[in-house]
C-alpha cells in the first residue's frame, strides 16, 4: 500500500525526467518489499522561487521532501534503516545530497484509508 509523495525543489531550468518517476517507484517498492503495483509514487516539482527558509535560503540548496503513507509503520528498531534506504535512493535518483532529503512518515493508514471505498484492514 505505500503511497509516497516526493516534492523536489527544482534548480533553475531543472525539469523532472519521465524516467525518474518510474525509477523512484521501483526503488521504493523494493525497499518496502511491495508486490508489483503495490507502491504508488507521485512526484511534484516546486519552483525555486516558491521555496524559502527563515533567515534566507542558502545558495544551491534544493531539498527534497518525501512523505510516506503505509498501512502500518515499521517497528521502531527498523524505521531508521528504512529511512536510510529511502534517503539513499531518493538522493541518487534525484541527484541531490542526502543531507537535503527529508522524510516524513504519516500515521499508519490501517483503519483510516480507503481504496475504491474499501478501508485498509
Amino acid at each position: 500500500m505505500p503511497i509516497v509523495d516526493v516534492e523536489i525543489v527544482l534548480k533553475t531550468d531543472e525539469t523532472i525526467p519521465n524516467k525518474m518517476v518510474s525509477e523512484l517507484a521501483d526503488q521504493l517498492g523494493e525497499i518496502f518489499g511491495s508486490p508489483k503495483n503495490g507502491t504508488w509514487v507521485k512526484v511534484y516539482g516546486i519552483a525555486e522561487r516558491l521555496y524559502a527558509e527563515n533567515g534566507g535560503k542558502q545558495e544551491d540548496v534544493n531539498p527534497v521532501f518525501v512523505s510516506v503513507l503505509k498501512a502500518s509503520l515499521p517497528a521502531s528498531e527498523e524505521i531508521q534503516s528504512e529511512i536510510d534506504a529511502i534517503v539513499e535512493a531518493i538522493a541518487n535518483i534525484c541527484k541531490r545530497d542526502s543531507a537535503v532529503v527529508h522524510v516524513i512518515y504519516w500515521p499508519a493508514g490501517k483503519g483510516r484509508v480507503a481504496f475504491g471505498g474499501k478501508i485498509v484492514a
